[in-house]
């Protein structure tokens, strides 16, 4: 067996089953999950009458590459989202979701045979970590903490990383919009990461699955934009993933694509080839369907902001929590400090469910930055997310009477 396969670690959700594996939830009250991050809003119809209407497909091999048309519809939407010019046949690709992508890019990219670094953000997207162990390099994490004085913004501690890891540093991922923090990366960082990816030579890979749900009328600034405005419009060094899962409510797709540095991509579609990653021919015309159409982007959005404009106001006076930037999450300060308790109490007394911040995070510089809050993922409907919200309330309340004297803020 791979010896690197005994450097993994389970992901949060296995570590939570694990350690709620004693909790009874209260079983007079409905179970209210928002604990995992998945889309639950209704599929386009667009998409699913594209999926049927193309099942022909199935009777031939697709290319690694994909069909023209799709490269071009990507390209398209690209343009008209961060208004950059995209080459379809060398700049873009097919990827069967951004989740296989993260990782397939770091077996690309990282040249094991070196004391490679992978660095991220942290709390951070597992995957980050686990593509980095498998490809033979170190992970090395970046905090992500809240900005004094602005509540619920964060911003990820590159400054922190230090000068011998970024010598090393054959990939950095971003996440932008940020899970769990909701966070957008500025110009003024992405400048900074460009710098430094110029000074020691490391490919930048920007998650930004989340880009499409956002709480302001401005959409968050992308990689690819934030290059172009900087000058760089062969986009050097810089590989951009995103995904239909959130944007159109299809998770089971696995549809999304990537693009950017074209030296980059061919290396990475010479890796692809022999993956055997390509993505099937009627998926392909769904997505079409999907990055051609902005409507149902716009109503899946205004669902999520009707959901962030009713919880906020009845979480914000017990619980230190901001609305994020962009993404369907909240990412909260819980009263006591210890995160795992709390959701485990949530869980057992009140059958709703959180994912402790503890989970999705590393100790970095002496300090969990994941550790005393949770993350609130507000994937089910308006009456689930406000239904829990009371109970969180409730739970709250009724452990600071239980300790009057304790500051629960």
């Amino acid at each position: 067996m791979n010896p690197l396969l005994t450097r993994l670690t389970a992901y949060p959700f296995e570590r939570w089953r694990a350690l709620t594996r004693d909790v009874t939830p209260n079983p007079a009250l409905r179970p209210i999950s928002l604990g995992i991050g998945e889309p639950r809003h209704a599929t386009p119809d667009l998409v699913k009458e594209a999926l049927l209407a193309n099942l022909d497909g199935l009777a031939r091999y697709p290319a690694t590459a994909g069909d023209p048309a799709l490269r071009e519809a990507m390209a398209a939407w690209a343009g008209r989202r961060y208004g950059v010019m995209l080459d379809p046949s060398t700049q873009v690709l097919p990827v069967n979701g951004s989740r296989e992508a993260l990782f397939a890019l770091a077996q690309t990219v990282v040249d094991p045979t070196r004391d490679a670094v992978v660095v991220s953000p942290n709390p951070f997207y597992q995957i980050y970590e686990g593509s980095a162990l498998l490809a033979g390099a170190r992970p090395v994490y970046a905090n992500s903490v809240e900005v004094e004085g602005r509540r619920g913004r964060f911003e990820t501690r590159w400054q922190d990383v230090d000068d011998a890891d970024w010598t090393k540093t054959q990939l950095l991922y971003v996440c932008s919009p940020g899970n769990p923090t909701g966070s957008v990366a500025s110009l003024a960082k992405w400048q900074v990461l460009f710098e430094l990816s110029d000074r020691h030579g490391f490919v930048i890979a920007s998650d930004e699955c989340y880009s499409e749900i956002y709480t302001g009328d401005e959409a968050p600034l992308g990689g690819l934009e934030a290059a172009r405005r900087l000058g760089r419009s062969d986009f050097r060094n810089l590989v951009v993933l995103t995904s239909l899962s959130k944007r159109s409510n299809v998770p089971g797709l696995r549809s999304g694509f990537v693009a950017g540095d074209a030296a980059v991509m061919k290396s990475f579609l010479l890796y692809r080839t022999y993956h055997g990653s390509a993505m099937g021919p009627a998926v392909q015309q769904a997505s079409i369907a999907a990055w051609n159409d902005e409507a149902h982007v716009e109503a899946n959005r205004a669902q999520y902001r009707a959901k962030f404009e009713a919880v906020l106001p009845m979480l914000e006076p017990v619980l230190d929590v901001g609305a994020p930037d962009a993404s369907f999450y909240l990412w909260a300060k819980v009263p006591g400090g210890d995160d795992i308790a709390f959701a485990r109490e949530l869980l057992a007394q009140y059958n709703v469910s959180v994912l402790p911040g503890s989970l999705l995070a590393r100790e970095s510089q002496g300090v969990n930055p994941g550790a005393g809050r949770i993350r609130i993922a507000l994937v089910a409907e308006l009456a689930d997310c406000i239904a829990a919200a009371e109970r969180i309330v409730d739970h709250v309340r009724s452990a600071r009477s239980a300790q009057p004297l304790q500051d629960f803020r």
